[in-house]
């Protein structure tokens, strides 16, 4: 059921040491909108969701994962070679005196993951509009990581995980219709 192969999803690029971007981009890795919280909430979903669309999830899921990985890769190198100082200065002195350089699932506040951002109604169509704000709201903050970063190399990997995001809410948004068909036909619901 699972490959794993030992590369990047996209590769990752990143020109200096730069600890306030890498700061913003903690949101994506543990924050309520971020990597971690949809590939759970998308891989918990496909257990009460229709067979036609299960596939769908299963798939985005996994591939949140992987860009769960790319945002890892970033932060890990624009904070290598940072010293105390320039975390402190970044605003990430309360997480090096707690984690050092190791990541942390919170949010850009600090702020730890919780399963409270895993959304789950059980009602399929619910369950994917739901997918659709995710995707939305991730693509957003991709966009305005990208706006606050002068790194041309980190970016590029950001306006990947961000094309990403619309695709994901596209395909999303066809499984609505998909399951509003199926639902007018009577064949749940």
């Amino acid at each position: 059921m699972w490959y794993y192969e030992k590369k990047l999803q996209y590769p990752v690029k990143v020109r200096e040491c730069n600890p306030r971007l890498a700061k913003f981009l903690v949101e994506q890795y543990g924050g309520a909108d971020g990597e971690l919280a949809s590939a759970l909430r998308y891989l918990n979903q496909r257990y009460t969701i229709p067979d036609k669309v299960i596939g769908l999830l299963n798939d985005i899921g996994t591939e949140e994962f992987a860009h769960l990985e790319m945002i890892a890769t970033m932060i890990y190198k624009l904070t290598k070679d940072a010293t105390p100082e320039q975390l402190k200065a970044a605003g990430l002195g309360d997480h090096y005196v707690a984690h050092d350089s190791a990541l942390f699932y919170n949010n850009a506040s600090g702020v730890p993951f919780t399963t409270a951002y895993i959304q789950a109604k059980g009602d399929p169509i619910a369950d994917l509009y739901e997918d659709i704000a995710a995707e939305e709201k991730a693509r957003a903050t991709y966009q305005w990581i990208i706006d606050l970063s002068d790194d041309p190399d980190l970016n590029d990997g950001l306006k990947y995980l961000r094309e990403r995001e619309i695709v994901h809410s596209l395909r999303f948004r066809e499984a609505v219709e998909i399951l509003k068909e199926e639902r007018d036909r009577k064949k749940f619901f």
